[in-house]
């Protein structure tokens, strides 16, 4: 573990011209570069041939978590504009009882322009279902560097999902520089999205189309799904050299034990659809490998921390890790298993589940960089000054690659 706590994020540092960041997709999804690295070698393709370069039988996993219009603004009397993110639900905490919420709701959110905003309420009106609406903002507390604000509105038969619907932004990433446009709600969502949550898409999955997952039943690929909403720590710098002093961002996820069940079916072996797929899968390992040395714990107590996959002996095996789980979901009689991680993977993980991984180009000096390299066993620059050299796009919105180390 010490090696990996030592790790200088300036080692994983490369030049990445403006215009290679890719500020708009391409016109269709599946048209995307597609870089395959295979065993050391490096070959390019289009991404609609995806099935092609995939070995039939095996498991493909995807996160439907849907972005949500995360971002409000309000103005004050004064004319200072406020603008108010959304980061994660307090009251109520879960996700689908919040949307679902009338009334009343409070959420831990970053808050733009807080200088100008030192006390008192913020308010703005607008038009929900043909009636106007009053929702107001307040400060209940600063949290480290959120705060927890209070949303209230006149109107009980208004969901706050049909608000943010109406008033809401949806979050592009800070990178692109530019505001959000109409079409961003359908390019900045995978076209298997379901559960609201997220502030950022998981960006792996913008390039399936109806047609390309077609195409992987037809190639004999099973697919399955989990969810992890992604927060807006996944857009957090690595401000320090010593990754030992970067903090994990906590992450929310959902696993049903039917997933679990393929996923053993399958000996624990699994296509990742991006790195919140991979980052979810890895951290069922430790949760099972928790319960398999205490079965009486919480779901709360599953969380995995950030440096646990370095700490904790692997004394199990990938399938022995799920089977646990399922008896824990069979001793609390229910089928989903919901908690949290911190997970950090970074040079000297040894990865337990994921095989294959289709991800894009990712931000110098990131935790998303540091993830790929581990994957490719440190082979990451290769890889990146190949996509460089060939016209590749970056980032959100940019191509895609297919790993397999």
């Amino acid at each position: 573990m010490m090696e990996t706590k030592r790790i200088h994020i300036s080692d994983y540092n490369y030049a990445l011209p403006d215009e290679r960041i890719a500020k708009f997709p391409i016109g269709t999804r599946d048209h995307s570069k597609l870089l395959i690295y295979r065993h050391g070698e490096i070959e390019e393709d289009v991404f609609y041939n995806l099935p092609a370069h995939l070995p039939a039988g095996a498991l493909m996993i995807f996160n439907n978590t849907r972005v949500i219009q995360a971002r409000m603004h309000f103005r004050k009397t004064t004319g200072a504009l406020i603008e108010i993110f959304l980061l994660e639900p307090v009251a109520p905490a879960d996700y689908e009882q919040m949307f679902q919420t009338t009334g009343l709701c409070s959420w831990l959110c970053l808050v733009g322009n807080l200088k100008k905003w030192k006390e008192g309420l913020l308010s703005r009106t607008f038009d929900v279902k043909g009636r106007q609406l009053t929702l107001t903002a307040s400060r209940i507390s600063e949290e480290k560097t959120s705060h927890r604000i209070e949303f209230s509105w006149d109107n009980p038969d208004v969901s706050f999902a049909e608000i943010l619907d109406a008033v809401g932004e949806l979050p592009i990433p800070p990178y692109l520089n530019r505001e959000t446009q109409e079409s961003d709600k359908q390019t900045y969502q995978t076209v298997y999205s379901k559960i609201k949550g997220s502030v950022a898409a998981p960006t792996a999955g913008l390039h399936f189309t109806d047609s390309v997952l077609s195409s992987l039943e037809s190639a004999g690929i099973e697919r399955d799904e989990i969810t992890l909403h992604v927060g807006a720590g996944t857009f957090k710098p690595v401000k320090c050299d010593a990754i030992v002093d970067h903090e994990m961002h906590t992450e929310y996820i959902s696993v049903h034990r039917s997933t679990l069940e393929r996923l053993i079916k399958h000996d624990s072996c699994a296509i990742a659809v991006g790195t919140t797929s991979v980052r979810t899968l890895e951290s069922l390992y430790y949760m099972g490998l928790r319960l398999h040395h205490n079965p009486d714990l919480t779901e709360e107590q599953l969380h995995v921390s950030q440096w646990e996959p370095y700490e904790a002996e692997a004394s199990i095996s990938p399938v022995e890790a799920l089977q646990a789980i399922i008896a824990f979901l069979d001793r609390n009689g229910v089928n989903t298993l919901h908690s949290s991680t911190q997970i950090m993977i970074a040079p000297g993980y040894q990865y337990k589940i994921v095989k294959m991984l289709v991800t894009n180009f990712h931000q110098p000096q990131s935790t998303l960089l540091l993830l790929v390299s581990a994957f490719v066993r440190g082979d990451w620059r290769r890889i990146y000054d190949y996509a460089l050299a060939h016209d590749f796009r970056f980032l959100s919105y940019g191509d895609s690659s297919l790993l397999i180390p």
